[in-house]
């Protein structure tokens, strides 16, 4: 079995960290380069940076911040938030990127992830989905919701993760908004559904609140790797701290040497 990965997520707003409750009630959380230098010492896997305003406010990203945190950091960086074009993911790649996250650009235009794969390699494409559970009982699943989850795309998230798939995508990022910031675990369902329906990689975001929960999604959720915020960035668990707990649970982990 692969090795599980642990995934700090750094969701950046006018140059600082910051994280919310169900995306919205945003708190300061720190320095993006300062955090990023902390969690790549601490043994993080990967990082994971996302201008969480950049489309609804229909700008770029903020390229300096990503050049400023890849000097910095030693393990893969993944960045997403506004990412309009080929061009961006071409100076994100130049600015320090190893991948990019694209959302909103897909669902508006489903080729640009054929063509971001084909040009840059499907291996640096990841797709992010954020769904919200339907409350309609005769319709259960999830809706894909966009513009930082300001707008329901009315897309079912189960078959928009098979069709990026089809297309090029790398990995798959799904955040559940219903689970996001409340720390009360995982949406395994979601996870697991997505996870048994693909061949690439998930990688499972919203509402890790103890180790038990990322021991949970990385085994019940089936998801190749877990997504953290509020847990690490207010110092209530460190990565360490969740590795050593994986490796007690028979979860296969990267240590530091």
């Amino acid at each position: 079995m692969l090795a599980k990965r642990i995934l700090p997520c750094l969701d950046v707003k006018a140059g600082r960290v910051v994280k919310g409750v169900n995306f919205v009630n945003l708190q300061d959380a720190g320095d993006p380069v300062e955090l990023a230098q902390v969690y790549n010492d601490a043994g993080a896997d990967e990082l994971v940076f996302l201008d969480i305003t950049a489309t609804h406010e229909d700008r770029n990203i903020i390229i300096d911040v990503v050049y400023r945190t890849a000097e910095q950091v030693f393990i893969p960086l993944t960045v997403g938030g506004g990412i309009q074009s080929l061009e961006n993911i071409k100076f994100l790649l130049r600015a320090g990127a190893d991948k990019v996250s694209i959302n909103s650009a897909a669902v508006r235009n489903p080729d640009f992830v054929n063509q971001a794969s084909e040009r840059f390699g499907n291996q640096c494409i990841v797709v992010a989905i954020d769904a919200r559970q339907r409350q309609d009982a005769s319709n259960p699943g999830w809706d894909v919701y966009v513009r930082g989850g300001r707008e329901n795309t009315g897309k079912d998230a189960l078959a928009w993760a098979k069709e990026v798939e089809s297309r090029g995508a790398g990995e798959l990022l799904i955040t559940s908004m219903d689970a996001d910031g409340t720390q009360a675990g995982y949406d395994l369902e979601l996870t697991r559904t997505i996870a048994e329906m693909v061949e690439i990689p998930v990688i499972a975001s919203g509402g890790a609140g103890n180790s038990t929960h990322i021991h949970q999604v990385l085994t019940e959720g089936k998801a190749e790797a877990a997504l953290l915020a509020s847990l690490l960035h207010y110092g209530q668990l460190t990565v360490s701290e969740i590795k050593n707990f994986l490796t007690q649970q028979q979860v296969p982990v990267r240590l530091l040497q």
